[in-house]
């Protein structure tokens, strides 16, 4: 069994430590658990956490898992067990989060639109830190934290900073839901103030995702200095932390990494000149190199002039191509028992699509894969990240299954579904109630 790499080799280490399996490796977990499969190495997830820490080693910093970028249990755990916060933004991931083992005081809630019930489950279980993104929030949250011991919260601040990324992925502009308009920071944490039950421990903002250079850090950053002096000057003593979000760009192939000396040097002042802490929360950049997601070739075929191979993963298994028109790097980790097909043809650029029933369906085109023959294995290279999590059953089909690998070793994370769990909660035989 060979390893056949794409064209342009494999740039910027893109899911090195998963590929440093033998390629007999990955086509032993793909012909025991079945294709589609998310894998994942754990030994890359501490290899991206060491590098994130020892950049910022020497200033007061806490690092929170965003959890959003992939909430699997058995990935929590791992985080956990690195000793990482988390940052989370639904009730959902909250119950994840405690299950994984997570201690309270090492969650921080987010999100734009907290319903009551969440925010409640919020106190309930006595979240290290709240914050909060709308004057909403505030009144309901006085009135739930009423004879409670005090809550701890945050404003997340947005900027109005601008980041070179898919306008989807944007998340600090004006006009964004993301936040509170930084020209209303002021009188929001005056109204904190008022209400006595609640400290204000952190300013904080989150700038979007995948960000590749770190001047809109830097502006972010001063930012939410200034309005901490500000606060400072008005009377605000309980200030604890700044927290500059996540968002850290990695490398996909063609494109750069974001240099975390650059990141440090643009974050870190703002919070060690003020004597506090800097909280970072990193997703894709500790989990989106750390996985791959690996399909089988049902077919290849000719049409308009184009070679099109068609995969058993889709757009419902690994919806960024589709969404964003993102580029993932596509490798061969064992021809298919017929090859290419036309043996004159193996070189030619190939479209990469899913079986689903939209033209949108797509996991890279253009690709040179020699060998995507009929039964070929694929490995989708940085699909860590915003992968599962963001999968679905359109077409009623099942999700994927999870395997995390460590230490040579690998093991099952998650069951793949059954067509029995498609139609779980439904009923071809409604009650009927009177309106």
């Amino acid at each position: 069994m060979r390893l056949v790499r794409q064209e342009g080799g494999n740039r910027g280490g893109v899911g090195e430590s998963v590929l440093d399996l033998p390629p007999q490796a990955l086509e032993r977990i793909a012909g025991e658990v079945g294709t589609p499969v998310f894998v994942y190495s754990a030994d890359k997830i501490a290899e991206q956490h060491r590098a994130l820490s020892q950049a910022l080693a020497g200033i007061s910093h806490r690092i929170h898992y965003s959890v959003k970028a992939n909430s699997s249990l058995g990935i929590l755990r791992v985080i956990r067990d690195l000793g990482l916060g988390v940052d989370i933004v639904s009730m959902g991931e909250l119950a994840r989060v405690l299950r994984a083992g997570f201690s309270p005081a090492d969650i921080v809630f987010s999100g734009a639109g907290k319903t009551c019930a969440e925010l409640e489950a919020a106190l309930e279980c006595g979240v290290g830190l709240l914050n909060l993104e709308s004057e909403w929030e505030l009144e309901i949250l006085c009135r739930l934290a009423r004879d409670r011991k005090p809550v701890d919260v945050g404003i997340r601040v947005n900027p109005d900073v601008t980041t070179d990324t898919h306008p989807y992925t944007q998340t600090a502009r004006a006009g964004h839901k993301f936040g509170v308009p930084r020209d209303q920071v002021v009188d929001l944490a005056r109204r904190i103030m008022r209400c006595g039950n609640l400290r204000l421990r952190s300013l904080g903002m989150h700038l979007g995702s995948q960000i590749s250079q770190a001047e809109p850090y830097r502006r972010g950053a001063a930012c939410l200095g200034e309005l901490a002096d500000k606060l400072v000057r008005m009377g605000v003593d309980t200030l604890a932390s700044i927290d500059v979000g996540g968002g850290l760009g990695i490398s996909y192939g063609p494109d750069p990494a974001l240099d975390l000396g650059e990141f440090r040097d643009a974050v870190a002042g703002v919070a060690s000149s003020r004597g506090l802490a800097l909280l970072v929360e990193p997703g894709r950049f500790l989990l989106g190199n750390s996985g791959c997601l690996l399909t089988r070739v049902i077919c290849r075929k000719r049409s308009g002039g184009r070679t099109i191979v068609i995969t058993d993963a889709g757009m419902n298994d690994f919806l960024r191509p589709s969404l964003y028109g993102a580029y993932h790097e596509i490798r061969v980790v064992a021809e298919g028992a017929g090859g290419g097909g036309d043996a004159s043809r193996d070189h030619d650029p190939v479209d990469v699509v899913g079986p689903n029933c939209e033209t949108g369906d797509f996991l890279g085109m253009g690709r040179r894969l020699a060998g995507a023959g009929p039964g070929a294995l694929l490995a989708v290279m940085g699909a860590g990240a915003y992968g599962f999590v963001m999968s679905s059953n359109y077409n009623s089909r099942p999700r994927a299954a999870e395997v995390l690998v460590r230490e040579g070793k690998y093991a099952v994370i998650r069951q793949r579904e059954t067509v029995e769990d498609l139609m779980r909660g439904e009923t071809d035989s409604p009650r009927w109630v009177n309106l």
